[in-house]
């Protein structure tokens, strides 16, 4: 028998993140099935949305489509069971944090399936966060993790999974940037609207707590109608577009020259607009991974992000919602090109856009060993031997492993945490370990 994996998606960003891995899986003519639990099923995410990206049409669609999260969810889990129950593959793929992950890593670990996580490990902390909880859930459930960098791992590792169970593979977001941008070259009419031109700042802004919240809100506005050095455009999301008429703030954007409130624009023609735009300002988590994957600064509406690798490489700048630390940032890249420039050549994180080759390899790897399935332990009462150890002779993760009978869950060199790669040296640094 050969290996048969289902991979379950629900939302535009997963769609996207999930099409190489897609690609990858038909081109090593892996039997794969793929479930839409449509969630966001409008016009955008109907068969026209898949032929654009170039991928099949989904073998299921649940058709989910709006309401609260208790009813996405119970909704999902049903049609996703019933799917799994029928075509019993060997591993189920979710990506991300969305109700269809939760969904998904909650079903196929109650049917003993095991869940691959791409993009497992990323962390807010910030439990106020439907997507925090998401991703918690399912990294709980899954049985394969795939982190875009270290820091995610070692996030898990805290968790206490094993890290032999983590695959470092950078984030597939590099491959679809690659792949997705030659598409949108080809299609992409975008270069012809009047608002494409130079010193772009693309703006996207859709979460509750910007957009639900006056204050913060009309603080953001404020900022925008400052810098008048760069031409806006802002795709704005319906609801966005409601609440600034709400709080009585539209017509201004609307009055402001250098300001382009636009209409949604499609996923091909907004990444194009993005590899184009001197800036872009967010506060999307996934707009954060496109922006250093093409080179744009950008700059960040929030106060915390689960993408820090992205602040850290210095491609990424929170600024929250406060008008003088967002019109101050803009204005200082904008007069030092210096700074400008470093943001802009940020080396990206999150890898070379070869994530889909060695997600697949890592998963055809423990299939070819038998070592995929779920099995029932047999030694779970076993006593558990956890402790610290400061390691002096010059010694690979590997080989203490092997000598000691013990595994190696996190190592720390001068107080800080470090992946327990098989070949790192152990010479003089600390250790966690367990014999689990």
């Amino acid at each position: 028998m050969s290996l048969k994996v289902v991979v379950i998606i629900g939302t535009r960003p997963e769609i996207i993140k999930m099409a190489p891995v897609i690609d990858e899986i038909e081109k090593r003519n892996v039997d794969n099935i793929l479930i839409h639990t449509g969630q966001h099923y409008d016009h955008e995410m109907s068969d026209q949305f898949f032929l654009d990206l170039e991928l099949k049409k989904p073998d299921y669609n649940i058709g989910v489509g709006s309401g609260s999260h208790g009813e996405q969810t119970a909704t999902m889990m049903k049609g996703i069971e019933e799917v799994l129950t029928a075509e019993k593959p060997d591993i189920v793929l979710v990506q991300g944090d969305t109700n269809a992950v939760l969904a998904g890593a909650i079903v196929a670990s109650k049917l003993h399936i095991p869940v691959g996580h791409v993009e497992a490990g990323l962390r807010s902390y910030d439990k106020s966060m439907p997507e925090e909880i998401n991703r918690e859930v399912a990294d709980v459930c899954s049985k394969m993790y795939f982190v875009p960098t270290e820091e995610s791992a070692i996030n898990l590792l805290f968790d206490g999974i094993s890290p032999k169970d983590v695959f470092i593979t950078g984030n597939t977001v590099v491959d679809a940037c690659i792949r997705n941008l030659e598409i949108a070259k080809k299609t992409s009419k975008i270069e012809s609207k009047s608002y494409f031109g130079e010193n772009i700042l693309t703006l996207t802004m859709h979460r509750a707590e910007n957009v639900d919240n006056k204050e913060r809100l009309q603080n953001i506005v404020d900022a925008l109608m400052e810098l008048k050095d760069l031409s806006v455009v802002f795709p704005a999301h319906p609801r966005t577009v409601k609440n600034l008429e709400k709080f009585g703030l539209l017509e201004k954007l609307q009055k402001a020259d250098h300001i382009n409130l636009i209409k949604p624009i499609g996923y091909l023609d907004f990444l194009l607009l993005l590899s184009k735009s001197k800036f872009v300002m967010t506060d999307s988590g996934g707009i954060q991974e496109e922006a250093v994957t093409l080179d744009v600064p950008c700059i960040t509406l929030r106060y915390n992000t689960e993408r820090p690798e992205t602040v850290k490489a210095g491609g990424n700048i929170l600024v929250g919602s406060q008008k003088d630390k967002i019109t101050d940032t803009v204005k200082e890249l904008l007069s030092n090109s210096n700074l400008y420039n470093r943001m802009k050549k940020a080396e990206n994180p999150y890898g070379e856009g070869n994530s889909s080759k060695q997600i697949l390899d890592a998963i055809l790897g423990l299939y070819n060993e038998d070592k995929l399935k779920i099995n029932v332990p047999e030694d779970i009462m076993k006593d558990k031997i956890r402790g610290l150890l400061r390691i002096k002779e010059n010694i690979s993760v590997r080989e203490f492993e092997k000598k000691e009978d013990l595994m190696v869950k996190i190592v720390f060199e001068e107080g800080d945490p470090i992946f327990p790669y098989d070949d790192l040296s152990l010479k003089d640094k600390i250790i966690l370990f367990d014999n689990l």
